[in-house]
C-alpha cells in the first residue's frame, strides 16, 4: 500500500486549503483513513481520521470546526478540507491508513505517505 499526498501550499491566514491524498496498491475502504502533521523539531502530531466508510470522525481539538476529512473510496482518495487556516497550522501534513478499518486512534495508523507543506503566512 502506498500513500500520495497533494494539494499544500502557501496561503494567507483565513484563507483555505484542500489536501488530497490518493492510495495505491489496495483498496481504500478496508482502511480508516487520516491526516497527521509536524512542525520541525516537534513530533508528528494527530490531525484527523476517519472509519473505513466516513461514517465516524474524529478531531483534534485545535482544528475542530475549521477542518473537514472525507473519503471518497470508489475512486481511493481521501481528502482534508482546511478552512480559516492560522499561522499555528504551518507544518508538514501526511496521510495515513489503518489495518483497522474502525481505527481513529492514532496509533492505530500504520502507513504513511510522504508529507505536503503547508505554510500559514500572516
Amino acid at each position: 500500500v502506498q500513500l500520495q499526498a497533494s494539494g499544500g501550499g502557501t496561503v494567507q491566514a483565513g484563507g483555505s486549503l484542500r489536501l488530497s491524498c490518493a492510495l495505491f496498491g489496495g483498496t481504500f475502504s478496508s482502511y480508516a483513513a487520516g491526516w497527521f502533521r509536524q512542525i520541525p523539531g516537534q513530533e508528528r502530531e494527530f490531525v484527523a481520521a476517519t472509519v473505513w466508510a466516513g461514517t465516524a470522525k474524529r478531531y483534534a481539538d485545535s482544528v475542530k470546526g475549521r477542518f473537514a476529512i472525507s473519503r471518497d473510496n470508489d475512486n481511493n482518495m481521501c481528502y482534508l478540507q482546511m478552512t480559516n487556516l492560522r499561522p499555528g497550522d504551518t507544518a508538514v501534513y501526511y496521510c495515513a491508513a489503518s489495518s483497522h478499518p474502525y481505527g481513529l486512534g492514532p496509533q492505530d495508523f500504520n502507513y504513511w505517505g510522504q508529507g505536503t507543506q503547508v505554510t500559514v503566512s500572516s
